[in-house]
């Protein structure tokens, strides 16, 4: 069966890094898109990144220039390169997979979740 499963959070100051991997099996990877979001305390769960089938990257405004997605598709990963974190950045990333249906169609929104992983950056 399909799964996600979310590493590489942790704890870390402003100004650090980190990098999240989202480990993905049991579907035809990178058939199509994928994405990370991310759900502070009290807040709705927010787009953070996305990567299209062809490569093509989106980034929300807060994390442009900061973070960067990408996707290693001989390892079935899935990483988020987060760099210059800032405080409003806690977070639990989530990774998120478009997968293609039985007929061979993406149905352009996530339909996979993973479990989440807790990045908590301190002043």
């Amino acid at each position: 069966q399909v799964q996600l499963v979310e590493s590489g959070g942790g704890s870390v100051q402003a100004g650090g890094s980190l990098k999240l991997s989202c480990a993905a099996s049991g579907y035809r990877f990178s058939s199509c898109g994928m994405g990370w979001y991310r759900q502070a305390p009290g807040k709705e769960r927010e787009l953070v990144s996305t990567i299209s089938s062809d490569g093509t990257t989106n980034y929300a405004d807060s994390v442009k220039g900061r973070f960067t997605i990408s996707q290693d598709n001989a390892k079935n990963t899935l990483s988020l390169q987060m760099n210059s974190l800032k405080t409003e950045d806690t977070a639990v990333y989530y990774c998120a997979a478009d997968v293609l249906t039985p007929g061979g169609f993406c149905l352009y929104q996530y339909n996979y979740w993973g479990q989440g992983t807790q990045v908590t950056v301190s002043s």
